[in-house]
Parts: structure tokens; sequence; C-alpha cells
């Protein structure tokens, strides 16, 4: 009867077919718990497939397979110590993914994936099961210090280095990004010009303007293109994501200069009607000079109040009667549109103020006699009439004056002017300068990391070998030779 089963057990052992370490074969699935699942893959013994080699995120196997689905797997071991036949998914899976990543290497393909971790110097991409590992200094054109909008999302790049061995499998998105950009500013120059309308969002606001995305190219719309009045900070007025509608101002090379300041807003239009000399105009105190102060009285249009204008009692200095801020009302005296120069007087609407005159002890004066009443009064004329010629000159002297110094205030303003646009230009290098070092930083940073990345493969590589050599010999161990001739 023991030789009959003998026979028997004989006859089905040879039914089965035969398995090595390494072989990729068919499994179908009979039963599943969250940490393993059981495969029929024509063996005497049933393969286990660990939650583990089955990938690396999964955590509960009963929520990726069911009973009955069929799987392509690889043997890691025949026996693995309990007669059953050790199984993985994931290894077959990252071979497959390897072999992609490889003919994208060598084809320069641009590969689409979605990033499933972000690492201190940058991201970590899912190619398949593959990982790939996207540098922050090669994620996108621009440095871009928190990565973390990028989780989750589908991104495209290609590969620049492809070393399984090494494990360095780097991506490069930074190319796609300049490389479209490009193609977007080339096909935008092609059809705009200066003087059209264009409609983009804010990308950033710095202190000398704000960035707005015009499809895919960066406009500047600098703080004296922002509005035809004074535009403090750009801050209070402004913020990404914000729409704008602006028009092209100016294009030199790939740089677009951008602008609000619309002919049909020009607070200028019209000016002769709204400012007629004689009209009465309600503005705000804008700057303070030595001769007056400078009132906007709308948008963009100033007029000068000079400092004899200020009030009926003399005033030294204009600061003695107002301060930047302050709403007044005044008439205008003067209006010249081809110069766009407005003169108004605060004085002539305040009332008049009393004249306190010093009581003086009156003289006695003889009358002359008749005869002297003739030339007494051709003397008198003489006398007024060379006053009134000294006073005309004296007025005409004063308004030279005025001018002068009202010139040589706006020379003052302009140079002030120039100089605050060279400060903002050095500003800007400046943040350049900074951007660069910060790059320079992050990318010295990121080459550390790559190489402690590396060492730490390398020592788990090891670590793995031993372990695998330990296994082997324990398998070697156990097995007796004649099973070893059974299986062959």
């Amino acid at each position: 009867m023991s030789e009959m089963n003998n026979e028997f057990e004989q006859m089905l052992d040879e039914s089965f077919k035969t398995i090595r370490n390494g072989e990729v074969l068919e499994g179908k699935v009979i039963s599943v718990k969250p940490e393993e699942a059981v495969l029929n893959i024509g063996y005497k013994a049933d393969g286990i497939l660990p939650v583990n080699e089955y990938s690396n995120t999964a955590e509960d196997l009963t929520t990726e397979i069911s009973v009955g689905d069929e799987l392509t797997v690889k043997v890691l071991k025949v026996n693995d110590g309990e007669g059953q036949v050790a199984l993985s998914y994931k290894r077959l899976a990252a071979e497959k993914a390897n072999k992609r990543l490889e003919e994208a290497f060598e084809n320069n393909e641009v590969l689409k994936a979605p990033v499933v971790q972000i690492l201190k110097g940058g991201l970590s991409v899912d190619v398949e099961g593959a990982r790939v590992f996207i540098p922050a200094s090669l994620v996108s054109d621009v440095f871009e210090r928190d990565l973390s909008k990028y989780e989750g999302q589908e991104i495209e790049f290609v590969l620049t280095e492809y070393n399984p061995r090494k494990r360095r499998v780097i991506g490069d998105r930074k190319q796609l990004v300049s490389k479209e950009k490009e193609e977007a500013r080339a096909a935008l120059l092609e059809k705009v010009s200066v003087g059209d309308s264009i409609t983009g969002t804010v990308k950033s606001v710095v202190d000398f303007g704000a960035f707005v995305d015009i499809g895919g190219v960066d406009g500047l719309l600098h703080i004296s293109e922002m509005s035809w009045g004074r535009i403090g900070n750009p801050r209070k007025h402004f913020k990404p994501g914000d729409e704008v509608t602006a028009f092209i101002k100016e294009i030199d090379g790939d740089k677009i200069a951008l602008s609000l300041k619309f002919e049909d807003t020009n607070p200028w239009n019209n000016a002769s009607e709204k400012f007629a000399v004689g009209a009465i105009v309600t503005g705000t105190v804008a700057r303070m000079t030595d001769f007056g102060c400078f009132v906007e009285i709308e948008p963009g249009v100033d007029a000068l109040l000079h400092v004899s204008q200020i009030a009926r009692h003399h005033v030294d200095k204009p600061s003695d009667e107002l301060k930047v801020g302050d709403v007044i009302e005044a008439k205008i005296v003067e209006f010249n549109e081809d110069e766009k120069k407005i003169s108004i007087s605060r004085k002539v609407l305040l009332p008049e103020e009393p004249k306190e005159e010093p009581e003086e002890e009156k003289e006695e004066v003889p009358e002359m006699p008749e005869q002297n009443e003739e030339p007494d009064s051709s003397i008198a004329d003489a006398i007024a009439a060379a006053k009134e010629d000294a006073n005309d000159t004296a007025e005409t002297i004063k308004e030279d004056v005025e001018e002068i110094k009202e010139q040589a205030a706006e020379q003052v303003e302009e140079a002030k002017e120039l100089a605050e646009e060279q400060k903002e230009e050095a500003k800007e290098q400046l943040e350049e300068v900074k951007e660069q070092a910060a790059e320079q930083v992050e990318e010295v940073k990121e080459q550390a990391a790559e190489k402690a990345e590396v060492l730490l493969d390398k020592i788990s590589e090891k670590v793995d070998e031993l372990k695998e050599k330990v296994e082997d010999a324990k398998d070697d161990a156990s097995e007796e030779a004649p099973a070893e001739d059974s299986e062959e």
C-alpha cells in the first residue's frame, strides 16, 4: 500500500512543472488577506505574494486585488523556508519600468508621470513603478522655494541621466518649461504690436511694479504706468491672481512693457473746459517745495499753489500753513494746456484779513500858497507814475524769478524720478543676484543630498545582498539531495 502511495506522489510531483528562482510566470489569486495573497502558479506549492512585494505604497492587499485575478509575477525563492514559493509583483513591474526608462532616455522622450513625494532637494516621480528624481533646480525655469504645490500633480519631463546600477535616474522639467515659454513668446510676438490691448493675470508684485502673465509671456507693468495718478505701493492695488487688461506700450526684443494709462482716460482730455481760468477746484496737497506746493486736483493733474497764493498774510514756507494730504479749495488763475501747467490760488477765496493801523500823531502841515498847487500836483503825478513803473518792473522780475524757481523745481523732480528709476533698477539687479546665489546654494544642497542618497542606496544594496546570501544558505541547508533530484 505504501509503495502505491509513493508511486502516486511521484506521479503527482511529475505532473507539476519545474520552476526556478527569478523565473517569470502567471498566477491566479486564490485567497487575499491584508498582508498577503496566495496564488496558484501550477506548482506543487502555492505562491505567496506579501503586501510589500506588491508595491511600495500598498498597505492592504484586499483593496488592491481580488480572488480570481491573474497576475504576472517573479519567483524570488522556490522554497521560502515553509515549503511555499516567495513571489514579487513590484520587482517585475520595476524591471519593466526600468526598460521603459532606458528607452525614453535613449530616445530623449518626454515622459508624463505623477509626483509621489516632495523631497528636500526636489521631486520624486513614479514612472510605472520606478522612481525618477527631479532636482529643485530642474523643476522650473525660475527658482521655486516651495515645491509642495507639485505633490500629486502629473508633470512632464525628460531624462538627463540614467544609471540604474547607481540608482541615478535624473529628470529635467526646466528645459521643457523654457522651451514652452520660448514658443509661446515667439507666437505672441508675431501676433501683437505696440498699442494692442491685452488681458493677463498678475504673477507677482514688486516695489517697482507688477509682472503680468499675458499668455505664457511675462509683461512688466511699471509703477509709473499703473495709473494717471500717483501709486505709492503697488501691493495695495494689485495682488497675484488679479486679472488685468492693459495695452502694450513697448516691445524691446523679448521684453514687453505694459500700461494702464489708456489715452481715452487721460485726465488732460477736455482739460480746457474742466480747468478754465476762474474755475473753483478741490484737490489734495501731493508734495511740498520751498516756493509752494503741488496740489492734485484730479488723478494725474497737478496744479502749482505758489507760496504767495496760500494765504492773505505773508507765508515764509508752505509747510507753515499746509501739509501733504491736506484737502483744499482753490481757484484756477492760470492754465497752459500746451505745457500742461496749471496755477491756482487759495488766497483769493479767503476773506480779507483786517488791517491794524497804528495810531500816529498827525502833524499839522501848513497850507501852501495857491500858486504852488499846480507845481505840487505835477510832482505828485510824476512820483505816482514812477512808483507805478517801479511796481510793474518789480512784478515782472518777481514773475521771472518764480518761473525760474518753478523750472528749477521741475528739474529737481525729474532728477529725483531718474534717481528713483536707477534705484529700482539696482534693486532688480540685486534681486537677480540673490536669486542666482539661492539657486547655487540649492544646487549644492541637491548634490550633497544626491550623494548621500547614492551612499545610502549602496549600503542598502549590500545589506540586501547579505540577506539574500543568508537566505540562500538556509535554503541549501534545508533542502536534501533527494528533494533536489525530485525537482529535476
